[in-house]
């Protein structure tokens, strides 16, 4: 056999056993090609050394083995050892400053090649719109800074669904935005451009999966509204019934992914570059406010929300909610009884007949009390455009108000709302104590608290509105002085404060000094009555005597245990110090961290103190045994060394 064949035969073989060594010692998941390419190399490049110690050590002589046969195997041995030793350097190094990454899925690589083109183009786009609006990064701006709002909302306008329902989200965070502009943010609305009827007529028959013609007999082609998810337009059904098909955009849901992409990346990366979005934590907002946005793009939840705001009994059926028909709508596709009447955005214009408008209101306020109170299910995007005025009614029934657009609604449990009713009548009686007091059974709050400071400012606020002739908004006060003193506001609570801060600005166009927050405290001593039921209180005494006797029960048994195990001398405590599997891996595995690291450096300082040593036996006429097993000991630390450094940086989680 040729001398080359047997040569590049043994390097392939020693590159691939050190590759499977070093993967193995290593306990992760290197690249086979990076560690066997590694290793090849590592060998050709120190061959030369080696064949050079080999014949300072007295094993070769030229080309041949002058040692004896055992020395001669011990001492090659020892060589490919300190060979593999520097196979796994090169390996830690290279993982550390360029970590080995699992082959990716070929479907998973192409369909990431296109969103990063839709990411490009979405880039570009945005970045387009904030130029065109004085917004650019670069250069100076092209209007003064007191102008930044009105611009903010403009951009936002025009880049689309998910930056308008973005700023209407962030317009409830005044607690991180100035007060202008989150005024601003307040007046979004998502009028665009519409889509051809072609375009529009097209999803309609995609999502009835049947000819037009078999569910309406006519559909008016220029549509209602127009926004930039969906748009409106009026039909009738082959029944003559009256409607509204509410069709989203074939695009909208796909630009949404793509900017929820792009805001994912942003919150994670600002996350990782500063300490207020961790502290805020941005990605789990974007995470969540991607929910709820998915949430609104179905149509079905939509439907849904519209039946559970709808009043089952009807007799206090104040704000009327249009009939849907879920057999034509689908998650795109909405088809719901049509509104005739005048938004509240154009209340203005209109003619009340000599009817009172704070009649009208206070029917409005009484009934989103009732929601929130005792349904806990409420309409929470309470704008001016989601309320029709209708027609008066014959023999002068008062005109009737309908709800529109239900993708958004608040769900308030039942053990907060009945602190939210108490709260409503401790401020309407200016109990500043009681009404602090149940501000602290609903919000989380550090041990920090003043309570003094807080029971202040909640008095202050409650004697501001209540004296008040400019109508201060109680709510958002309220707000403002909890997250002044950091207290964990709970979302449904916010939500509640939120909506009813909107329906205040929407009665405010129908009568300028029409005050919410006195209707509302004048209505609470009522609400709290019909929120008490004689049968509801029978079942809940009865479900809390259940859980008293039960747990009685158990103290009996659980003092006899105690008391048996005392007499038998069996009576023994449990720490839950470690007691969980991940812990007690964690324990282990710090110890055995620790205990490979001591015994590898104390091999190191054996194997180097034995190294310089000249006593012992001759192995060959120039290495004494000690230093021969000296280098066996180096060898062994250095291997253990590297091995606990490996998980070292695996267990902090920094990249290799």
């Amino acid at each position: 056999m040729p001398y080359w064949l047997v040569f590049a035969l043994f390097a392939l073989g020693f590159a691939g056993l050190a590759a499977w060594a070093s993967r193995r010692l290593l306990d992760r998941s290197v690249g086979w090609v990076r560690t066997g390419i590694t290793a090849l190399v590592v060998f050709l490049a120190a061959l030369p050394m080696a064949a050079w110690a080999l014949r300072a050590a007295g094993v070769l002589s030229g080309d041949r083995l002058v040692a004896d046969t055992p020395i001669a195997l011990s001492f090659l041995a020892l060589t490919l050892g300190w060979l593999f030793a520097a196979v796994v350097v090169c390996v830690v190094t290279l993982e550390f400053a360029w970590p080995t990454h699992p082959r990716r899925n070929p479907v998973t690589s192409v369909r990431e090649a296109f969103r990063r083109r839709d990411r490009a183009r979405r880039y570009a786009q945005i970045l387009s719109i904030a130029s065109r609006h004085g917004l650019a990064i670069f250069g100076a701006p092209r209007t003064a800074a007191r102008d930044l709002p009105a611009r903010l909302v403009s951009a936002m306008n025009d880049a689309g669904v998910t930056f308008v329902k973005l700023g209407q989200v962030l317009s409830t965070r005044d607690d991180i935005l100035p007060r202008d502009v989150v005024e601003a943010l307040s007046t979004l609305q998502m009028e665009s451009t519409p889509i051809p009827w072609a375009e529009a007529e097209a999803a309609i028959r995609a999502e009835l999966r049947v000819p037009i013609s078999e569910v309406f007999r006519e559909i008016d082609q220029e549509p209602l509204a127009a926004a930039s998810v969906a748009q409106v337009h009026a039909a009738t059904l082959r029944d003559g019934s009256s409607v509204v098909v509410k069709i989203q955009r074939p695009r909208a849901r796909r630009q949404v992914t793509t900017d929820l992409d792009i805001l994912r990346r942003l919150a994670a990366d600002l996350e990782r570059r500063t300490s207020w979005a961790k502290e805020y934590g941005a990605s789990a907002l974007v995470e969540t406010f991607a929910r709820g946005l998915y949430e609104e793009l179905d149509y079905l939840n939509e439907l849904h929300n519209a039946e559970m705001l709808r009043d089952p009994s009807g007799s206090r059926a104040a704000l009327r909610i249009p009939r849907g028909y879920p057999e034509y709508s689908t998650q795109r596709m909405l088809v719901q009884e049509r509104v005739k009447g005048t938004a509240f955005s154009h209340v203005s214009s209109l003619a009340l007949d000599k009817e009172d408008p704070s009649e009208i209101a206070d029917r409005i306020v009484s009934a989103v009390l009732d929601q929130v109170l005792l349904r806990g299910v409420f309409h929470a995007d309470l704008h001016p455009g989601n309320l029709i005025l209708g027609a008066p009614g014959p023999d002068g029934e008062p005109r009737p108000v309908t709800l529109i657009d239900f993708g958004a609604v608040g769900i308030v449990e039942k053990s907060l709302r009945r602190l939210l009713v108490p709260l409503l009548l401790a401020i309407s009686n200016e109990e500043d104590a009681a009404a602090t007091d149940l501000v602290l059974l609903m919000c989380a709050h550090g041990e920090s608290l003043d309570k003094a400071a807080l029971q202040r400012d909640i008095g202050r606020v409650i004697t501001r509105v209540r004296n008040s002739p400019t109508n201060d908004n109680l709510f958002r006060l309220l707000v403002d002085a909890l997250r002044h003193h950091r207290l964990a506001i709970p979302p449904p609570l916010l939500l509640v404060f939120r909506t009813l801060g909107s329906l205040d600005g929407t009665l405010r166009l129908l009568q300028p000094d029409y005050d919410l927050t006195a209707r509302g405290l004048s209505l609470a001593p009522s609400v709290a009555l019909r929120a008490v039921s004689l049968k509801e209180a029978a079942i809940s005494a009865q479900t809390q005597a259940v859980i008293f006797v039960e747990s009685a029960r158990r103290i009996g048994r659980r003092v006899e245990s105690i008391s048996r195990a005392l007499d038998e001398g069996t009576f023994s405590l449990r720490m839950r110090l470690f007691e969980s599997a991940p812990e007690r891996s964690w324990v282990d595995s710090l110890v055995s961290r620790v205990t490979i690291t001591t015994v590898g450096i104390t091999l190191v300082i054996a194997g180097v103190l034995l190294s310089v040593s000249d006593s012992g036996p001759m192995l060959t006429e120039t290495v004494p045994a000690f230093s021969f097993l000296g280098a066996v000991l180096g060898l062994g630390g250095l291997l253990l060394l590297l091995q606990s450094l490996s998980r070292s940086l695996r267990g902090r989680g920094e990249p290799w």
